[in-house]
């Protein structure tokens, strides 16, 4: 008999809420089989903890939901794979460009940073060698 999980089994497994598990369900990703009076009761196949393991793993690579389902439902069909490796290349393709403007966009900042930095140090150095006032000597002296 194939495993089965229940909706709590995979929210712990994968550190989710029920209420995400749901969510993922509403957009499609999940299919679970419904159970019990009204079929208020879910149980997730193992296909349904690998798509879930593949949303997740989309997400950290940086694509939308939507994305993520067009990709894991190319893989559902029984056609060639080659249109689906295709199209999951394109995707990744274009996340990575998006990574590096924002990584150059984030070096950029830092660079400026930097400059700030070094602006404030050497203010700081200036107004520590100035000498001090009378009146200031008397408040250093109190």
């Amino acid at each position: 008999m194939a495993h089965t999980y229940s909706i709590s089994d995979l929210a712990k497994e994968f550190d989710l809420t029920t209420r995400a598990m749901r969510f993922y369900e509403d957009m499609g990703l999940l299919q679970p089989e419904r159970t019990g009076p009204a079929g208020r009761n879910r149980v997730y196949s193992g296909r349904d903890r690998t798509r879930l393991k593949l949303t997740l793993r989309a997400k950290r690579l940086g694509l939308s939901l939507v994305e993520a389902k067009e990709i894991i439902d190319m893989y559902d069909s029984p056609r060639d794979t080659g249109p689906q490796l295709e199209k999951f290349l394109l995707v990744i393709a274009e996340h990575q460009k998006q990574l590096e403007a924002q990584m150059t966009d984030l070096q950029a900042n830092l660079d400026e940073l930097k400059v700030h930095q070094r602006e404030a140090r050497a203010l700081l150095a200036k107004v520590d060698k100035k000498p001090r006032t009378k009146a200031g000597a008397k408040d250093a002296a109190n």
